[in-house]
């Protein structure tokens, strides 16, 4: 990998008009104050980077769930599926994932699946990292079936500052482990139900990277991973 390539990153197409817009609020800026000018640059940026879409070294076996987003784990508990899924309602694991403005916010498929169903819902945007955003924020719910019948939820979630959700797939698509599928703009949450009787291999605070860092094996049968901070 050549220098260059760890700070130039790939950026995803919808980032372009942002990145465009930034550039030349900024060129007016110059004309204004120069140091303003500066100011705009930096925002230029930071916007570039956070709409940057970096390859991703993807594990192939059958079985692993990975993680659909970067961030940090929020949350790792026993909830209810989104309603509007069509699931049943017995508690499943979630595991949230929650992304900073800093974060790659492009959005990948945990495991590989066909879409059985798709379903949006609009609501609040209260900080993504608290319990409730699960319930009250916006959402985009993504039901993936997997060739061995089981099931597994990835729900996009707006934050405080996110106001779009995006969502690439569509219903029946038939999707890859680690397969880009949609973005939110400007920090968010993403949460995965895992299958009855799937435990997380991951544990609160532990940093993700979307489509590389393994969440779970389905084909595991050892207890929830312990860890230690260090």
């Amino acid at each position: 990998m050549k220098m260059r390539d760890t700070f130039l990153k790939p950026m995803h197409p919808e980032g372009r008009k942002f990145v465009g817009c930034f550039a030349a609020i900024t060129a007016l800026l110059f004309i204004i104050w120069p140091v303003l000018g500066w100011i705009g640059i930096g925002l230029t940026i930071w916007c570039y980077y956070f709409f940057r879409d970096p390859q991703r070294v993807i594990p192939t076996r059958d079985g692993l769930i990975v993680s659909p987003a970067d961030g940090v784990v929020s949350l790792i508990e026993q909830a209810v599926p989104p309603a509007e899924l069509g699931m049943s309602d017995k508690a499943l694991t979630r595991v949230s994932v929650f992304m900073s403005v800093f974060n790659c916010h492009v959005n990948r498929a945990p495991i590989a699946g066909q879409i059985a169903a798709i379903a949006y819902r609009p609501g609040k945007f209260f900080n993504a990292s608290l319990d409730k955003a699960s319930a009250d924020n916006e959402r985009n719910s993504l039901l993936i079936d997997m060739p061995d019948g089981r099931q597994v939820a990835v729900v996009q979630i707006a934050g405080l500052v996110a106001r779009r959700i995006v969502c690439f797939s569509s219903k029946g698509d038939t999707l890859r482990t680690g397969e880009r599928f949609g973005l939110i703009r400007f920090g968010s949450r993403l949460d995965v139900y895992l299958p009855d009787g799937v435990e997380p291999m991951v544990s609160l605070g532990q940093t993700m990277i979307a489509g590389e860092t393994v969440l779970a094996d389905l084909s595991a049968g050892e207890a929830a991973r312990l860890t230690r901070v260090e």
